[in-house]
């Protein structure tokens, strides 16, 4: 099946050399990422040991009014807690007994480390295993840290999935495991196409109820939905499991690419694939061809911060003509990235990590047509007359798969445009 959806030929920029920088760096919270997993895992719930500016954070970038009843909340810690003054676990174990009282329906919850936990040295994960044992077998009590001290904002949901691997149950079975967050609607829409290729046995991480976990074992195959989950796919190969390197399924060529290394390794025929992928294809080349009149010919800088960056340009550069200048990510997995480096023709200087100041100095001397960048940069930039797109609006978006390829287009499209319609002094 070597003819099936083949991959042009070339290195593209697998061999480039890498722009590697260490110094100021603008960052996002990982706690940011409670915000889709708490939609998705529908009996668990988040709870974050921290501060005040931990629970307005979260709720201002959830968008829930105060009375309502999401999946997550927030443990103060107090002026006595980070002074020592008062027991911070005696405390932790009064109010997770007070939430699981109130809310019998979790099944799992997760305690999320903060940065004023951490600077306190709150042992979370002792915390963790002394309240799963008080608490089982209703609750399994789990945690990980979303601290932006060190990382970056997607790796908020990386570090939660990779603490749910060792408890998952172990298989033999030969199955395939997609790791990373969907919204339902396109988890359901990738299930489907697997589904008529007749891969057979797909699990998905995380599950939307405790009940689902997948098991794991040496014969589970794992095919990343996401780019940034480098952890967790080193905490599931610890447990026996392989990857499956491929494009991420961003547009219809990355969306293809994907499906044809599942169907390469499931032993798909070529003529099954191309009846099940036709239809969807011509879809999304319709819909993308909608937005790429308005980013043929235009160029693009990535800044580092969602570890979508190489994918992304990936789609823009050769799905929607569009020429990327730099392409920075926080964190650069050859392992999960290299077949969308491969597919990136050379040209942009490929930069990891940031020293924000020079980083910003190479966006002002290109003057690229679109940046792509954090909340706490596109403001600044816009007022220097660049045109920007919020880096975070791409994670928060539905745009994975065939069927939102014309979205994804057209989040990239949207500024540009509206740019245009601003210049020219017509009310949008």
């Amino acid at each position: 099946m070597t003819d099936l959806a083949p991959l042009p030929a070339g290195s593209g920029c697998r061999d480039v050399p890498v722009l590697k920088q260490r110094g100021q760096r603008e960052v996002f919270c990982g706690l940011t990422g409670i915000i889709w997993l708490h939609r998705k895992m529908q009996d668990a719930f988040f709870l974050v040991v921290g501060s005040r500016t931990c629970a307005h954070l979260l709720q201002a970038a959830a968008g829930v009014m105060i009375f309502a009843e999401p999946r997550f909340g927030t443990a103060i810690l107090e002026e006595k807690d980070l002074a020592g003054l008062a027991d911070a676990n005696v405390e932790l174990d009064r109010e997770v007994a007070r939430l699981l009282s109130r809310r019998p329906d979790i099944r799992q919850l997760f305690l999320v480390g903060s940065c004023p936990s951490e600077v306190i040295k709150l042992d979370l994960a002792r915390a963790a295993e002394r309240l799963s044992a008080a608490h089982a077998p209703h609750v399994r009590v789990l945690n990980y840290s979303g601290s932006g001290i060190e990382t970056t904002f997607t790796q908020g949901e990386d570090a939660c999935l990779a603490a749910m691997v060792p408890v998952l149950p172990a298989t033999d079975a030969r199955q395939l495991l997609v790791v990373g967050a969907l919204p339902d609607v396109v988890e359901d829409q990738m299930l489907g196409l697997l589904a008529d290729l007749g891969v057979g046995t797909v699990r998905v991480l995380p599950a939307r109820r405790s009940s689902a976990l997948p098991a794991v074992g040496p014969n589970t195959v794992v095919v990343l939905a996401q780019p940034f989950l480098g952890d967790t796919l080193a905490a599931l190969e610890r447990r026996g499991a392989r990857h499956l390197p491929a494009p991420f399924p961003f547009g219809e060529e990355g969306t293809t690419q994907w499906l044809a290394a599942v169907a390469r390794e499931f032993g798909v025929p070529s003529q099954t694939f191309d009846a099940v992928t036709a239809a969807p294809r011509a879809r999304a080349r319709k819909a993308v061809a909608a937005a790429t009149e308005t980013l043929r010919g235009r160029s693009v800088f990535f800044f580092p911060d969602s570890q979508l960056e190489i994918p992304l340009a990936r789609f823009l550069t050769r799905e929607c003509g569009m020429t990327a200048v730099e392409v920075g990510t926080p964190y650069l997995h050859t392992a999960i990235v290299g077949p969308d480096l491969g597919l990136l023709a050379p040209g942009p200087v490929i930069s990891e990590g940031q020293d924000v100041d020079l980083q910003l100095d190479r966006a002002r001397a290109a003057r690229p047509d679109l940046t792509v960048c954090g909340l706490g940069l596109a403001n600044p930039l816009e007022a220097e007359g660049l045109t920007t797109k919020w880096a975070i609006e791409l994670v928060f978006t539905p745009v994975h798969f065939y069927e939102q390829a014309g979205d994804l287009a057209g989040l990239f499209a949207r500024p540009l445009r509206r740019k245009a319609v601003l210049k020219a002094g017509v009310p949008a």
